[in-house]
């Protein structure tokens, strides 16, 4: 059920704690706010870079040390969808943010670039009665790299911020590495090496038979 249709008194309810959780991690910035929404025994996985927490304490120390105060000043998420089951909430969205700061929760390791990024995002969030149980946040990681400048897509089927924009813009082309790709040309020899294999196979019948 998308946002713009009615919710149901459950369903609202939902959509009411996952804007909570989300108000404690980018507004509040509070690591005790955020782990209160949440059951005892937590999941946040970030599939892209297997960053986050399975547990209450890891959660705890994710949030609190890595996440909370790793985002950047400037960050902006900008809802594009959200569907909500009984028990389940999917978020769509884009975000946007500048590289001007360490981000160990996204790039561990990497000194801050001052470039500007933006990434589609998906988060699954499954509850447990009125408490979020877990997180799974997706987003094309690729596409963070080339517009850091650490990936080149040159000769890779990668894109950089198009991607993003292709979600609010249906205007941005589609299918462009298919036409820049080259032909895959096959293999003459592998050709050849395949259409002989049946006949091998046969002498080896034959003489097992003599």
């Amino acid at each position: 059920m998308s946002r713009q249709q009615a919710l149901t008194a459950e369903q609202q309810k939902l959509s009411d704690l996952w804007d909570e959780h989300v108000r404690t991690e980018f507004s509040a910035h509070a690591a005790d706010e955020a782990i209160a929404t949440m059951v005892e025994n937590p999941l946040v996985n970030q599939v892209p870079v297997l960053i986050g927490g399975n547990g209450g304490p890891e959660v705890y120390e994710f949030y609190s040390k890595y996440f909370l105060s790793q985002i950047p000043p400037d960050m902006e998420m900008i809802p594009v969808s959200r569907t909500i089951s009984q028990d389940r909430v999917v978020e769509e969205m884009v975000a946007r943010f500048t590289h001007t700061i360490p981000m160990d929760w996204m790039l561990p390791g990497i000194e801050p670039t001052g470039k500007r990024v933006e990434i589609g995002v998906v988060v699954v969030v499954q509850f447990d009665g009125d408490k979020l149980a877990h997180e799974h946040l997706y987003w094309d990681q690729a596409s963070v790299l080339v517009q850091l400048g650490l990936l080149d897509p040159t000769d890779l089927p990668v894109v950089g911020v198009e991607g993003a924009r292709s979600v609010l813009d249906r205007s941005v082309p589609l299918n462009a590495l298919i036409h820049r790709a080259k032909p895959i040309k096959s293999n003459p020899e592998s050709a050849r090496a395949g259409e002989a294999r049946p006949a091998d196979h046969k002498s080896d019948t034959a003489a097992i038979c003599k």
